[in-house]
């Protein structure tokens, strides 16, 4: 079992940063592969980015690279999202997931557990 705690939403100016956290309970977050989402009021959640369970390979949204950056510290047993370039259509609740294996996983299904989100809104 696995918890997953997200922080770090907030509201910001367009162009402006924040950076997500989302820590995990357990003494095995290093054999989980993570993931980012995000779901807009009205939209379907959609996938942000994604990482391996050793940090060794990343996928982003289209919509998100260059801007946005995730990383791991599997010492902490913490997922980071270093969102630049902020824009209003960022606006969401972001949400972390974990997933236990080696893979790399853009869809939502595969993922077991999940954080219970964090506001992100960007005005214009």
């Amino acid at each position: 079992q696995v918890q997953l705690v997200d922080t770090g939403g907030g509201f910001v100016q367009a162009g402006g940063s924040l950076r997500l956290s989302c820590a995990a309970s357990g003494r095995t977050f290093s054999s989980y592969a993570m993931g980012w989402f995000r779901q807009a009021p009205g939209k379907e959640r959609e996938f942000v980015a994604a990482i391996t369970w050793n940090g060794g390979a990343t996928s982003y949204a289209d919509s998100v690279k260059g801007r946005f950056t995730i990383s791991r510290d599997n010492a902490k047993s913490t997922v980071y999202l270093q969102m630049n370039s902020l824009k209003p259509e960022d606006t969401a609740v972001y949400h972390c997931a974990a997933k236990r294996g080696p893979g790399l996983y853009r869809e939502p299904r595969p993922y077991d557990y999940w954080g219970q989100g964090t506001q992100v809104t960007v005005s214009s």
